[in-house]
């Protein structure tokens, strides 16, 4: 019996903004160019991470389909996390004060529940 490897979960890069790929682009080459300034082994820098030589160069290349917290966790070993990714301003981050949930007026005026369906 042959059995078919599973298929990977990459997102298209047409999907995805042009911003979001720039920045993970730069994630990419921030990661390779400081494990080579630090002078980091691949093999090393996997084993730190627990993941393959495949991924990590997918991290490299700028793969959007690649989980965020691999890029934040290779950027927190070779010591760039918070230069990459500061912290939120706390207003952003801190629930008091903000309502559970926005409810908008119905757009009708009869008062219901605003779904929208036909």
């Amino acid at each position: 019996m042959l059995i078919k490897p599973m298929p990977r979960k990459t997102q298209p890069k047409y999907l995805a903004p042009t911003l979001v790929l720039e920045r993970v682009s730069a994630w990419g080459l921030c990661i390779r160019n400081l494990s080579l300034q630090h002078r980091m082994r691949a093999s090393d820098l996997c084993e730190r991470m627990s993941i393959t030589h495949s991924t990590l160069r997918r991290l490299e290349n700028g793969d959007v389909g690649a989980g965020v917290g691999l890029y934040l966790n290779a950027l927190m070993i070779l010591g760039a996390l918070e230069v990459a990714t500061p912290l939120l301003p706390g207003a952003w981050t801190n629930p008091e004060g903000m309502a559970a949930r926005v409810r908008l007026p119905a757009a009708d005026g009869q008062g219901g529940d605003g779904d929208d369906y036909f």
